[in-house]
C-alpha cells in the first residue's frame, strides 16, 4: 500500500508540473512598450528626427517601417552582419526589448511623402520598379515592394518615399558586395549600372 500510494504522489507531481513547464515553452515575448520605444528613440532623433521622418538624406525614413524589418535590421547592426561602425555601437546598447519597443513605436508613426527631384530619370525608374528590365532578367521590384511601395510586412521593407541618395548608397552597397545581408537584393542590384540605380531610387522617393 506504501508503495502504490507513492506511486500516485509521484504521478501528481509529474501531472501538476506538465502545464507549468508547457506553459514556459509556450510563453510569448511580451507587448512592445511604446512609450519605452519612445524614450529609447530619443538618442536617434539627431539622425533619424524625433518622429522618425529623417531630413538628412543620407539617412533613412523610419516612420511607419514594418516593425519585424527593423528588429531584423537591428540585429543584424549588432551583430555585424549589416556593417555600420555607428549603426553597431548604436544597436549595441539596445536589448531585443528595446529593440522591438523602438521598432514598433516607429512603426506607429506616419511616414511623411517624399519627392523625385530628376524628370529626365523618372521613366526609366518607373520602368524598372513596375516591370524590372526583362531582357536581362531583373525582376519588378515592385513584386516585391508593392506597386505603391509599402512593401509586405515582416519580409519586405516599406520603401515609398525613402531618400533618393539613401537608397542608391544601399543597393550601390548591395552590388559591391559591402551590404551582404540580403541575398535577393544582392543579386538583383548586382545586374543594375549606376544610372539605372539611381533612377529607380528617385522614383523611389516620389512613390505613394
Amino acid at each position: 500500500m506504501k508503495l502504490l500510494a507513492s506511486l500516485v504522489m509521484a504521478c501528481s507531481v509529474a501531472v501538476t508540473a506538465i502545464p507549468s513547464f508547457a506553459a514556459g515553452a509556450s510563453a510569448q515575448p511580451a507587448k512592445p512598450d511604446l512609450a519605452k520605444g519612445e524614450a529609447s528613440f530619443a538618442v536617434c532623433v539627431a539622425c533619424h528626427a524625433a518622429d522618425g521622418n529623417s531630413t538628412i538624406a543620407a539617412n533613412p525614413v523610419l516612420a511607419q517601417q514594418h516593425p519585424e524589418y527593423l528588429v531584423k535590421q537591428l540585429l543584424e547592426f549588432k551583430s555585424g552582419k549589416r556593417d555600420d561602425p555607428v549603426m553597431k555601437g548604436m544597436a549595441g546598447l539596445l536589448s531585443e526589448d528595446d529593440m522591438r519597443n523602438v521598432s514598433w513605436w516607429l512603426a506607429s508613426k506616419s511616414a511623411k511623402p517624399g519627392f523625385a527631384k530628376d524628370k529626365a530619370l523618372v521613366s526609366l525608374g518607373e520602368k524598372i520598379y513596375r516591370g524590372g528590365i526583362q531582357e536581362r532578367n531583373i525582376a519588378a521590384c515592385a513584386g516585391c515592394h508593392s506597386p505603391n511601395g509599402a512593401g509586405i510586412p515582416a519580409q519586405y521593407p516599406r520603401i515609398s518615399g525613402q531618400h533618393a541618395d539613401y537608397t542608391v548608397k544601399q543597393l550601390v552597397d548591395f552590388r559591391d558586395g559591402k551590404r551582404g545581408n540580403n541575398q535577393i537584393m544582392t543579386q538583383v542590384s548586382a545586374k543594375l549600372n549606376d544610372r539605372e540605380i539611381k533612377a529607380v531610387s528617385d522614383y523611389i522617393a516620389g512613390l505613394r
